[in-house]
């Protein structure tokens, strides 16, 4: 073969590397953005429930401190992200979230107790489930959450 001959086999190749690329890439995306609605869905679908086991993880937390668990209320709005590293999805419920002093603890003369907070309930989908460790943001709405985490976290749209 000569230089030419040679030039027009690399070329080729390269050109055929690429656009197996390109083809590869967007299937990916594509699979991702099914992944994503279809947890969205089931999110949805399954939301009470989910409800219910973060009520129950959260009021077991012992967080905060000195307080207990009395009610929680859930907002209607989702707003959903994506960890930067790993790529898993997450949902973010704003909650409104009642609690009561612990008899003998740190908080019991404190007159701010029944005061209704706002917070954020972090939900996982991890290996096609969701998921929740009742894990709350206090004092910030989900998009908030999301922004105060912006070096973790990327908002899906």
């Amino acid at each position: 073969m000569n230089a030419i001959e040679w030039i027009l086999v690399v070329a080729a190749s390269l050109g055929l590397i690429v656009a197996v690329w390109f083809v590869w890439r967007h299937s990916r995306e594509d699979r991702r953005e099914a992944r994503t609605d279809r947890a969205r869905r089931e999110f949805q679908q399954r939301r009470e429930w989910f409800e219910a086991r973060f009520f129950t993880l959260a009021s077991q937390s012992g967080k905060p401190r000195g307080l207990a668990w009395l009610e929680c209320d859930f907002q209607t709005d989702v707003a959903y992200a994506r960890q930067r590293e790993s790529g898993q999805l997450q949902a973010f419920v704003a909650v409104l979230v009642r609690f009561k002093a612990i008899e003998g603890g740190d908080m019991e003369d404190n007159p701010n107790v029944d005061n209704v907070r706002t917070a954020t309930a972090v939900f996982s989908y991890v290996d096609d489930h969701w998921d929740t460790e009742g894990r709350t943001v206090f004092n910030l709405n989900p998009v908030q959450t999301i922004q105060h985490f912006q070096h973790e976290l990327e908002l899906v749209e």
